[in-house]
């Protein structure tokens, strides 16, 4: 039995997905499903049991999942906006840290989201050797409370025998019900419904031109496999970037939403607002040399072909679900 926490959202419900087209059915979805939609990306999965994330760790304390073969702990507090620094290291510290002592008592394995947010501005690069996050500076305090967790972890010695992910930006299927949250080709295909244009942020720096912004666009397919791959190769340790190793500019990706959209790309830059500008990353790009030393050789999908397969297969088909 694995246990998928956060198995509701995003990624979560896609790992799920993925574990369900490999024939693993036997799964303990644990997540918090509040008053949001996301209880939507469960209905066409296959999975043993649900749990809130609230009920799950008491029990699983207590001895009652002996079961479980391991663990993709995905469940976290993302918004990178939140400023509740006590609901975010509850759940994205402290949860997590009950987890991976559990895992180590009992030999389990434990696959977790770090966040590629742990690189902060870039400056000390996009490498995810082991020993470089002490170097690491985030820019906001989600980014922070997973930057504490994968110092623990090292410092704990576990991050030996677990994996933990560096998600760059991920897009695809099963995203609708994260708001403002959601990736840009969605919000973009939701704007050239409406009016026919897409707004993007101008730059505020000089070397960036409007919509030049560079990111590390990856599709929720490819996340899957990689998520997936690592949890089965259990001698693969460490933390790993989930992502392309191409930067590709938000222009480029408005761009790929029009042509899938077979429409002649229309945009207006705005001005970004002043909340974000100390905290807006203009340049992500994952070194994904140790996972391919590691073994993992499939190839991720190119941006083109991955905005087409979302927008002409779920999102004009008006069908938000992975299938």
């Amino acid at each position: 039995m694995i246990v998928v926490t956060g198995g509701a959202g995003f990624i979560g419900s896609a790992v799920v997905w993925g574990l369900n087209q490999k024939g693993i059915n036997d799964i303990i979805v644990v997540d918090h499903l509040g008053e949001t939609d996301k209880w939507r990306n469960l209905l066409s999965l296959k999975f043993s049991d649900y749990l809130d994330r609230d009920d799950f760790l008491p029990g699983l304390l207590n001895g009652e999942f002996s079961e479980v073969k391991g663990i993709i702990h995905l469940g976290a507090i993302t918004d990178t906006t939140e400023r509740d620094s006590k609901k975010l290291l509850t759940y994205n510290f402290e949860y997590s840290k009950s987890l991976a002592l559990w895992c180590n008592e009992y030999k389990k394995r434990m696959v977790y989201a770090s966040s590629a947010a742990t690189y902060g501005d870039g400056k000390e690069g996009f490498g995810d050797n082991d020993e470089g996050i002490f170097k690491l500076r985030p820019l906001n305090l989600y980014g922070f409370s997973k930057q504490l967790f994968d110092i623990w972890a090292y410092r704990q010695g576990l991050l030996k025998q677990m994996a933990g992910l560096k998600y760059f930006n991920v897009f695809g299927p099963n995203e609708y019900h994260k708001g403002e949250m959601r990736s840009m080709v969605h919000k973009a295909f939701g704007q050239i419904k409406a009016t026919g244009r897409v707004k993007l942020f101008k730059s505020h720096v000089p070397e960036y031109s409007d919509g030049g912004q560079l990111r590390d666009f990856i599709y929720v397919k490819d996340v899957v496999e990689m998520t997936i791959w690592l949890y089965q190769n259990k001698e693969v340790n460490g933390l790993f970037n989930v992502g392309t190793g191409k930067a590709r500019s938000f222009a480029d990706l408005v761009n790929a939403v029009f042509f899938a959209m077979n429409l002649e790309p229309k945009v207006d830059y705005v001005d970004m607002p002043e909340l974000i500008r100390d905290q807006y990353q203009y340049y992500t790009q994952a070194q994904m040399e140790k996972i391919r030393k590691a073994g993992y050789s499939r190839k991720t999908t190119s941006l083109e072909e991955a905005v087409k397969d979302y927008v002409q297969n779920y999102l004009v088909k008006e069908e938000p679900h992975l299938k």
